[in-house]
């Protein structure tokens, strides 16, 4: 029993505290369950984010207030770099990247450019260096999770959201959209959201949660107008809130 005791308040002492995320931030809306998702699917992985203290506000990459933090509902507790560089597209190919590579699925890490190369992660942790739409040999096979994030920059650095919607599938029927789908007009600028989780109501009408980045390159936020929750062809406030429709929904 003493033992017993003694493990309780070595447990209490440690101040260990689960980590926050989506799913456990963000209650269902009353009338509405959550969509299940498929136990190491890109989806249960986007639920499962941890996020920053609640009440933290989205910063842009040089830490000032981001303009759209009026729009925060949390920040995913994920590094934003000190480069312009992480942006719309940018946060989207961020979170496929992280999930394909906490995976292990190094041959499924792969973005077009803007010019149509083809960056796949293997050739660059096989050492090799982008260089006018060419691979060139250049260092040693690396496959640590700093040289994927120099691989991911180097990827933020030529695509955008004009080569993400070419290279993202249609959803053929909107009302099944789900965790890791993408609503994505691309331009210049363009601008794309990540549906993070969905809910469901007995008529079938979804809602969703939405993540974005934005210019300059700011932390990844949960995004807000009246309600963390949107849905789809609804008014929303929020900037670019025109491409919450099913126009607009592609998938990986």
């Amino acid at each position: 029993m003493k033992i017993l005791i003694a493990c309780l308040l070595l447990l209490l002492n440690t101040n260990i505290i689960p980590p926050d995320n989506v799913v456990k931030r963000f209650a269902v809306p009353t009338g509405y369950h959550r969509i299940t998702t498929a136990p190491g699917s890109f989806g249960a992985w986007l639920q499962a984010l941890p996020l920053k203290p609640a009440g933290t506000p989205t910063k842009t990459y040089k830490g000032d207030i981001a303009r759209t933090d009026v729009y925060t509902a949390a920040v995913i507790d994920m590094s934003v770099g000190n480069q312009d560089l992480q942006q719309c597209a940018d946060a989207v190919m961020r979170l496929r990247g992280e999930y394909l590579f906490q995976q292990k699925k190094y041959s499924e890490i792969s973005f077009n450019f803007t010019s149509g190369f083809k960056c796949d992660y293997e050739h660059y942790a096989k050492g090799y260096r982008y260089k006018n739409d060419h691979w060139v040999l250049k260092s040693k096979p690396d496959y640590s999770y700093k040289t994927f994030l120099n691989y991911m920059n180097l990827v933020f650095s030529y695509a955008g959201t004009l080569s993400l919607q070419k290279e993202l599938k249609t959803v053929t029927d909107p009302n099944n959209v789900k965790p890791g789908d993408v609503f994505i007009r691309g331009g210049s600028p363009g601008h794309c959201f990540i549906v993070l989780d969905v809910v469901e109501n007995a008529a079938h009408q979804k809602q969703f949660l939405l993540a974005q980045s934005f210019m300059p390159a700011q932390n990844i936020q949960v995004l807000q107008y009246s309600s963390p929750w949107f849905a789809m062809d609804q008014h929303s406030g929020i900037l670019y809130g025109e491409l919450i429709s099913k126009n607009y929904l592609k998938q990986f």
